[in-house]
């Protein structure tokens, strides 16, 4: 079974935006689609550490007519084109739709990993939102919170300062494994 690192997108990847509220929206347009500054190199730790790297994210704005399909692709031909990132799965979809893809279900992490062959025992989640980590552990990942001024209220095992961290805390995850193994 492949291993892997699902990471969610806005807040992860790309920076969020925040337009007159406190709460961190998706980009909108490929001007406001910006990288999180030196997201490359932790993402080709990653890869290099032998996981398979997969975007689940909900795009909500779609089905609320603020953002065309078509845009969400362009920002994520961008990704594909830029980092180590094996395939990006979206859902389109708003609460009201109640789709099994829209975290916190795990519907997209399910997907992937059936197709991918993932152990999801061996593999983690990395987001930015209590809808992410829902979504991880009902897959049955380990989950890791980026934090951020807006999610101080989620409750997590693992919270991190950004991808660079998260990366840190994979590895230190290992080698405490890797000890326990040998030690039995």
């Amino acid at each position: 079974m492949n291993r892997a690192v699902f990471l969610d997108r806005d807040g992860v990847i790309n920076e969020v935006v925040f337009r007159g509220s406190s709460k961190p929206i998706a980009p909108w347009s490929l001007e406001e689609f910006k990288f999180i500054p030196g997201i490359e190199k932790p993402l080709r730790e990653l890869s290099q550490m032998g996981y398979l790297l997969f975007v689940v994210s909900n795009q909500p704005d779609i089905a609320k007519g603020r953002v065309k399909a078509v845009m969400v692709e362009k920002m994520n031909k961008k990704i594909m084109d830029s980092l180590p990132i094996r395939e990006i799965l979206i859902c389109p979809h708003d609460d009201s739709h109640h789709c099994l893809c829209r975290k916190p279900k795990p519907g997209m992490l399910l997907d992937l990993a059936h197709r991918w062959a993932v152990g999801l025992d061996r593999s983690y989640l990395i987001g930015d939102n209590w809808k992410d980590m829902e979504a991880g552990k009902a897959a049955g990942c380990r989950t890791i919170l980026i934090d951020g001024s807006y999610n101080k209220d989620v409750k997590v095992t693992h919270r991190v300062k950004d991808i660079k961290v998260a990366v840190t805390t994979i590895q230190s995850i290992e080698r405490q494994e890797y000890r326990t193994v040998q030690l039995n």
